[in-house]
């Protein structure tokens, strides 16, 4: 995990606990303070989860640029050996 995305997590995980804490010493009734709860952190889910897509089409997008790469040197590597094997 990258400084960006612990940076990222960390800042998630202290907005829900800050949410948590205001919403639980917050002069609401039980039940409304619980309805608050789960609406923060099904909103922390979500964006948890936006989160790892983005870092899942970042790995995506780096996959295909290793892949490019490696298939752009083996086939440099190809035509150096032909042109060896010709030469021999």
């Amino acid at each position: 995990m990258n400084d960006n995305s612990k940076v990222v997590v960390a800042l998630l995980a202290g907005l829900a606990a800050g949410a948590a804490l205001g919403i639980l010493f917050a002069p609401d009734k039980g039940e409304e303070t619980r309805d608050k709860l789960s609406q923060s952190l099904k909103d922390l889910g979500d964006s948890i989860k936006d989160k790892a897509a983005d870092e899942i089409n970042n790995l995506a997008g780096l996959k295909e640029k290793v892949v490019s790469s490696i298939k752009t040197k083996l086939r440099s590597v190809e035509e150096e050996y032909s042109d060896d094997v010709e030469h021999a």
